[in-house]
């Protein structure tokens, strides 16, 4: 006969949530990109991903082509990512404000992190924050920061605890180089 018990984790109330990963392309034209969700506990749920050449022209600044690739790729994984997640990560060093403050808009929010030590431009329309975890990291959130009793920042903050604030861009890298191997690696 079982023994009856209940599990008290709570962990997957919370949701899942999305890490939006955009690498350009060793030493061709173009980006890689990944839409990687995990639960609370860093199990991987969805891993999307797709890529994107750009034109070599001289008609093109190189910052338009970054945005216009960012658009495109972002656009195809949300369109092709089968579940909603809580709450978007990406990291404000490799996606600038403009995506999701002025080219997607998103029904969920949007959180770029950047350690703290990094000058990082945001829009005014995003809201700074500020966290302890894997050091101190900002925050812009997008459209706006979470409430404080909101299960967002719940959360945020479970994640950040169990050291998973930043870490699974990592893993989102590693299935981009084992979907898209780099020339060398080609076997």
């Amino acid at each position: 006969m079982p023994i009856p018990y209940h599990d008290a984790d709570e962990l997957n109330d919370l949701g899942i949530a999305g890490y939006l990963k955009i690498q350009p392309v060793q030493d061709e034209s173009g980006y890689l990109a990944a839409l990687f969700l995990i639960n609370a506990r860093g199990e991987p749920i969805e891993f999307t991903y797709n890529r994107i050449e750009t034109p070599h022209t001289f008609l093109w600044r190189q910052d338009d082509i970054r945005r216009h690739a960012t658009k495109k790729l972002t656009a195809s994984l949300l369109s092709l990512c089968p579940k909603i997640p809580r709450l978007m990560f990406c990291l404000a060093e490799e996606i600038g404000s403009e995506l999701f403050c002025q080219d997607i808009q998103l029904s969920i929010p949007v959180c770029r992190i950047a350690p703290a030590i990094k000058a990082i431009p945001y829009a005014a329309t995003e809201i700074q924050d500020r966290i302890e975890a894997e050091g101190p990291m900002n925050l812009f959130w997008h459209p706006g920061r979470p409430a404080d009793d909101a299960i967002e920042l719940k959360f945020l903050h479970e994640l950040a605890v169990h050291g998973l604030l930043t870490e699974p861009f990592e893993r989102a890298l590693l299935g981009l180089r084992e979907v898209y191997p780099e020339k060398g690696e080609r076997g």
